[in-house]
């Protein structure tokens, strides 16, 4: 009995030796794919240790979509949709990552595939107007719309998508009035009173005017709505009152490269070159490779009287886009004689 107790002890010994000795190998297996960043790889080790987890996968998968690892993130949200494949939410994020990766066909089947699966899901019918929106197919767009106001008549998201397609089909009093739809059933949301600032300004410009003060009442800070009421002005001659804007938003965010550049193109109008030159600094700063600012950039110090700058930008704005006319016809007349 002692020896069967000792050799049992040693079998059983042997086993945890070997079981320690696999998870030394998986770990360093692991290690081997480590990619440097911090979250990818703690949840790269949460993986291992619960490889039938589909939440983590679809958690690694984002972190990938986020820093453009788009294999990674497909691979993953398969990985995670083997997993669960009643999760409508994986779906989603998988179409997303085939749109941005310029598989739109994948992208669009996908939709379509969750869509058929959950088809009184609200959220889903509302990503799938939005695909077949982005995709310029209208009528499957404003099909899948009529099919969500089936289910909820007064969804303020669905008037809304019904609006953007009326307004790219060049239909303007029913694009007015889905939006005016939109508003009613949700009085906060601000791309809708954009959007009637927008078609009202070729109309009705004090109408338009008020729209944009709703949209600035609901949130004075967001720049996007700082945007287009600072548009609207400038396209109303207002070009101080568009500048005062344009200028918040930067003070806002400090990334938003936009804001920066028209800035900039409202002190040329104002013929104060060289803050325009500041404001063309820093959109260049914010985003290297804008090639109109390069080009504006080579204006203002032709404007001061550098034409070597001068030539710089416009050679530089060219760079970034070379059938970029402006800056060749500007090239051409900089030109030193022959």
């Amino acid at each position: 009995m002692q020896i069967k107790t000792i050799t049992l002890f040693a079998s059983l010994l042997f086993v945890m030796m070997m079981v320690a000795c696999n998870n030394e190998g998986n770990t360093s297996q692991q290690e081997i794919h480590l990619t440097g960043n911090p979250t990818i790889d703690k949840l790269s080790q949460e993986i291992a240790q619960m490889p039938n987890n589909p939440g983590l996968y679809a958690q690694r998968a984002t972190v990938f979509y986020e820093n453009e690892g788009f294999d990674e993130a497909i691979e993953d949200m398969k990985k995670a949709i083997q997993l669960d494949s009643t999760n409508a939410g994986f779906y989603h994020l998988l179409a997303d990552i085939y749109l941005d990766y310029f598989k739109s066909k994948k992208a669009l089947e996908t939709m379509e595939h969750v869509a058929a699966m959950y088809p009184d899901s609200i959220p889903t019918l509302l990503k799938l107007t939005e695909y077949y929106h982005i995709l310029t197919m209208y009528k499957e767009s404003l099909g899948t719309i009529d099919k969500i106001l089936r289910i909820d008549p007064q969804n303020a998201e669905a008037f809304f998508m019904s609006g953007v397609n009326f307004k790219d089909l060049g239909d303007r009093n029913r694009a007015i009035n889905s939006f005016q739809k939109a508003v009613e059933y949700d009085p906060d949301l601000l791309d809708a009173w954009i959007n009637l600032g927008q078609l009202y300004a070729e109309i009705d410009p004090a109408m338009a005017r008020k729209f944009f003060d709703t949209a600035m009442d609901i949130d004075p800070d967001d720049p996007l709505v700082l945007h287009a009421k600072a548009d609207f002005l400038r396209d109303q001659d207002d070009i101080k009152g568009a500048l005062a804007l344009y200028r918040r938003i930067g003070a806002i965010d400090q990334q938003y490269e936009e804001a920066f550049f028209n800035a900039g193109l409202m002190y040329m109008e104002l013929d104060s070159v060289e803050q325009a030159k500041k404001m063309f600094d820093i959109t260049i700063g914010v985003d290297p490779v804008h090639a109109k600012a390069y080009f504006f950039r080579g204006v203002a110090f032709e404007a001061l009287g550098d034409i070597d700058q001068a030539r710089k930008n416009y050679v530089q704005a060219l760079t970034f886009k070379p059938d970029y006319q402006m800056a060749i016809d500007k090239l051409k007349k900089l030109q030193p004689a022959q």
